[in-house]
């Protein structure tokens, strides 16, 4: 039931759904007072949300910082969390990558430079209708691609959410009796949320944020333009932050 319902209350966390409620509702009140106060919010809230530098401000103190590789041990497994395919797409006959495919290059990087030693892919179909393709079989086939070798490589393809990935891939880890240290590659917009469900599930791991939303460049004056981009930038943000709340209420994280 959380499950489903995660995945169909997202469409009321858009800014986008508030504004153009809140434009419907003044198109058709009659009252002139309401229809010019609901106009205003509407507008208000348009150049708030569509403001690309106050959404690049919020995006940059939610997403976990940059971590420079040079630094960094070597890890005995990479976790890298899946959801960044469309996996209904079709022909089948490959790997078709939306958003977010720096879990899969930065992770190939990580693993052709040394500093992890075998890498766990965990997700698997977070669909509710249509047919339910492994995202971690996907990934699979493309580090083979990639030159990754098949005995590096640990699959947990059962996970719909990042909860269910934290607890399948302790148990697979445990059942493999694997010890050691392990690194968490995933969004940076993402990692909190992540790294909370791992923790609670019994890792102890460091993390490793990619595909990066925010930057710190100075903002210039078409940033204050309103934009889609913003404005899906805020819904993804809405959607983690809220996620994040709700894994702390369910004690998954």
């Amino acid at each position: 039931m959380f499950f489903i319902l995660s995945k169909t209350l997202i469409y009321l966390l858009v800014p986008t759904i508030w504004i153009t409620i809140i434009l419907i509702y003044a198109y058709f009140t009659k009252s002139q007072k309401r229809r010019k106060r609901s106009l205003l919010i509407g507008l208000l809230l348009l150049f708030f949300f569509g403001n690309g530098y106050i959404g690049n401000k919020a995006m940059f103190l939610w997403e976990k910082g940059v971590v420079p590789i040079a630094p960094l041990k070597a890890y005995d497994i990479g976790i890298v969390l899946t959801g960044i395919t469309d996996s209904q797409r079709e022909p089948h006959d490959r790997v078709y990558f939306i958003r977010g495919a720096d879990r899969l290059l930065h992770t190939i990087q990580l693993y052709k430079m040394g500093k992890i030693k075998k890498i766990l892919i965990s997700g698997g179909s977070g669909v509710l209708v249509g047919k339910k393709v492994s995202e971690a079989g996907d990934l699979k086939r493309t580090f083979l691609y990639c030159g990754v070798s098949e005995q590096d490589i640990l699959i947990e393809d059962k996970s719909r959410n990042t909860h269910e990935s934290s607890v399948f891939s302790k148990h697979l880890v445990d059942s493999l009796g694997i010890k050691g240290s392990f690194l968490l590659i995933t969004s940076a917009f993402h990692m909190r949320r992540s790294e909370g469900c791992f923790t609670k599930a019994g890792f102890k791991v460091d993390s490793f944020p990619v595909d990066f939303y925010s930057n710190d460049n100075n903002p210039s004056l078409i940033d204050l333009i309103p934009s889609e981009g913003a404005l899906s930038d805020w819904s993804l943000l809405i959607h983690e932050i809220t996620g994040y709340l709700m894994y702390k209420i369910m004690g998954y994280s």
